[in-house]
C-alpha cells in the first residue's frame, strides 16, 4: 500500500457532523443561560471549585481540557508530513495565513474595536483581557473540525490531514512565542514561564498521550480506530460545554451587567473568518492549485482551535477574565460561520475553476 493511501485511509471516518456539532452554537447557548443562573443561585459552590489549584492550574478544568483537547488530537496523524510536498504551494498559502497572517491581523482588529471603537462601551479593566483573548483564538489553528469542513467541500484528504499535522507541528514550537510577542506589542504582560507551563500542559503533554493512544488503536485495525473515535467524540464536546458552564459562572454578574459584550467581541472575530478564508482562497486560485486544495487551506486559515484557546486563557487570566470569555465567543460562532464559508467555497466553484491557464498548474 501507498503512503498516500495509507494517510488518506488515516482521515478520520465521519463525513457529516455529528448532532452535537452541528448544533454546538445552540449546546453553548444553553450553557452560557444554565452558567449565569447556576453562579447567581450558588455563587459558593463555583468559589470553592475556582479554588482548588495547584501552581495555579485548576484541577476541575485541567481535567476537562485533556478531555477536550485529546480526543481532537488523536485525529492527528503526523505520518502525513511526508505527503506536505505534493502541493507545496497550497501548504504554502496555508502556513502564511495560519502564521504570517492570521495572530497579527487578529491583534490589529482587537485593537480597533475593542481598544476604539466600542472602548467606551466596554469594561475599562478588561480591555487588556478582550484583546488577549483574541490573540489567544487566532494564534492555535483548527485541528479536528478542519477535517469536518474539509469533507463537506469536497477537500483533498491527504492535503487536509500533511496540513493539519504540519500547522501542529509547528504549533508546538510557535504558539507561546507569537503569542508572547502580540501580547507585548499591546502591553499586555504574561509571565513566561506561565505561558510555557499553558503551553507543556495543553499541547505538548496531550499530543504525546494522543499520539501514543493513536498508535496502541491502529495496532488493533482501522475499524477499531474510528469505533474509537466515534465513542469519545461526545465526550469531548461534553467537556467543553460543561467547561463553558464553570466559566459562565464565574463570568455570569459581568455578562448581566454588559449584555452586549459577546456581540461587541464577535465583530474582530467574525472579519477575521472571513479576511482569512478569503485570502486564502484567492491566494490558491494565483497560484494555480486545485479548489480541492483551496477549500481546505481557506478553512483551516479562518477556523480555530478553540479548545486550546479557552484552556490558554483561564490558564494564564482565569475564569472570570475578558481573554476567557472572548475565546468563548469564538466557540459560540465557529459553526454557522464556518458553514456560511463551506457554502461561499462550494458556490463559487466555477469561478474558481475559471481562472487564467497560465495559473492553472495544477487542475489535472
Amino acid at each position: 500500500m501507498t503512503a498516500v493511501t495509507e494517510s488518506a485511509s488515516s482521515m478520520p471516518a465521519a463525513s457529516t457532523m455529528s448532532v452535537f456539532e452541528r448544533y454546538l452554537t445552540v449546546w453553548v447557548l444553553l450553557c452560557i443561560a444554565c452558567g449565569i443562573a447556576l453562579g447567581q443561585l450558588a455563587p459558593g459552590a463555583f468559589q470553592a471549585i475556582g479554588r482548588m489549584e495547584v501552581a495555579q492550574v485548576n484541577l476541575p478544568v485541567g481535567l476537562l481540557i485533556w478531555v477536550m483537547v485529546i480526543p481532537m488530537l488523536l485525529k492527528v496523524d503526523f505520518g502525513a508530513l511526508g505527503q506536505v510536498g505534493q502541493h507545496w504551494r497550497g501548504i504554502g498559502v496555508t502556513l502564511f495565513i495560519n502564521w504570517a497572517v492570521k495572530p497579527f491581523s487578529m491583534a490589529l482588529l482587537a485593537w480597533i474595536f475593542i481598544r476604539q471603537v466600542f472602548a467606551d462601551w466596554l469594561p475599562a479593566e478588561q480591555l487588556d483581557s478582550y484583546v488577549a483573548g483574541l490573540i489567544l483564538l487566532a494564534a492555535a489553528p483548527c485541528t479536528a473540525m478542519v477535517f469536518v469542513w474539509s469533507r463537506l467541500t469536497g477537500g483533498d484528504p491527504v492535503f487536509t490531514l500533511s496540513q493539519v499535522a504540519l500547522n501542529d507541528t509547528i504549533m508546538v514550537f510557535a504558539f507561546a512565542p507569537i503569542v508572547g510577542l502580540l501580547l507585548g506589542l499591546s502591553a499586555i504582560t504574561v509571565p513566561w514561564d506561565t505561558l510555557l507551563t499553558s503551553v507543556g500542559l495543553y499541547i505538548v503533554i496531550p499530543v504525546i498521550l494522543a499520539q501514543m493512544w493513536r498508535r496502541a488503536l491502529l495496532r488493533r485495525g482501522q475499524a477499531a480506530f474510528d469505533a474509537a473515535l466515534a465513542r469519545i467524540g461526545p465526550l469531548s464536546i461534553a467537556a467543553l460545554l460543561l467547561t463553558l458552564v464553570l466559566l459562565f459562572a464565574f463570568q455570569g454578574q459581568a455578562i448581566l451587567q454588559q449584555p452586549l459584550v459577546i456581540a461587541m467581541l464577535a465583530v474582530p472575530i467574525l472579519i477575521q473568518v472571513f479576511f482569512n478564508s478569503g485570502l486564502a482562497y484567492w491566494l490558491n486560485r494565483r497560484v494555480g492549485e486545485k479548489h480541492s486544495i483551496a477549500c481546505p487551506s481557506a478553512l483551516i486559515g479562518a477556523s480555530n482551535f478553540f479548545e486550546l484557546a479557552v484552556a490558554a486563557a483561564i490558564s494564564l487570566f482565569g475564569f472570570q477574565s475578558g481573554a476567557a470569555l472572548a475565546t468563548v465567543v469564538g466557540v459560540l460562532i465557529e459553526v454557522p460561520v464556518m458553514l456560511l464559508v463551506v457554502r461561499v467555497v462550494n458556490r463559487s466553484r466555477g469561478w474558481y475553476e475559471q481562472a487564467p491557464r497560465n495559473t492553472q498548474r495544477n487542475t489535472a
